[in-house]
């Protein structure tokens, strides 16, 4: 790639930021910070990894955000996190060696039925229900932390609003379900870029630019949604998830 322009900068910036603003909430910023890093240049190996760090910068601030508002449930969060960065990690080393298209056509299934059962259940998520963890409900999530950091690292498209979802159904309401969902994805996203760094598969200088700008977006983002409550959040998750699936369609017909 050739040196940096004022040009690719503001695109690289201004791409971060608005990826930022909607992945601090729900996840999905993928959609837009990958195509606009294969804008600027970089092959798709190097666009994942450089993606990686800076929405490893983004979900570190959105993730500080949500702790300082008190929307996190730290005991479940620290339990869960770990089981998060071993799927990560293994997912991403996975990726290296075995083709992820297949899983296309399952993610679209999946994000459809999310969405379906979302729009359904017109109340849920408006109230909290969670009290605590049951021996079933706590074998289920430990489950789902291990498998959701798995797919982040391997694939990825989704996992913040697969992971909102898992929190949805124990019983949180949107905000708080957003704010524990990114404690997850954070630590996804760490371990999937530590394996991206020793394979050598980051740009730094796209990457420190577009985290930077994601930064940004992602205090922004998780205020807004913080402030404003599920009647933000409900339809940014509705919308995002549909978009998702639409991009995979796209892919797996073109």
């Amino acid at each position: 790639m050739e040196g940096l322009t004022l040009d690719l900068i503001l695109l690289v910036a201004l791409g971060g930021f608005a990826a930022a603003f909607v992945d601090a909430v729900v996840g999905g910023g993928g959609l837009i910070s990958v195509p606009v890093l294969l804008m600027a240049g970089l092959p798709p190996h190097l666009a994942l990894g450089t993606n990686k760090l800076a929405g490893t910068m983004s979900s570190l601030t959105s993730t500080l955000s949500f702790l300082k508002s008190g929307h996190v449930e730290l005991k479940l969060a620290g339990r869960l996190l770990p089981l998060t960065l071993l799927g990560a990690g293994a997912g991403t080393y996975a990726l290296q060696h075995i083709p992820s298209g297949f899983l296309k056509p399952l993610v679209i299934v999946l994000l459809l039925a999310v969405t379906v059962y979302t729009l359904l259940r017109k109340s849920w998520g408006n109230v909290r229900t969670y009290r605590a963890l049951t021996r079933r409900s706590g074998l289920w999530m430990a489950a789902a932390a291990l498998l959701l950091g798995g797919y982040d690292g391997f694939f990825g498209p989704g996992t913040g609003s697969f992971l909102l979802f898992a929190f949805l159904l124990l019983g949180f309401d949107f905000v708080s379900a957003a704010g524990n969902a990114k404690v997850l994805n954070f630590g996804s996203n760490a371990a999937s870029l530590a394996v991206f760094l020793l394979l050598g598969g980051v740009d730094y200088r796209l990457g420190l630019i577009m985290g930077a700008a994601m930064v940004l977006g992602s205090l922004i983002g998780s205020q807004v949604a913080i402030r404003k409550g599920a009647r933000y959040v409900r339809p940014l998750f509705v919308a995002m998830t549909l978009l998702l699936v639409g991009k995979q369609l796209w892919d797996l017909i073109v």
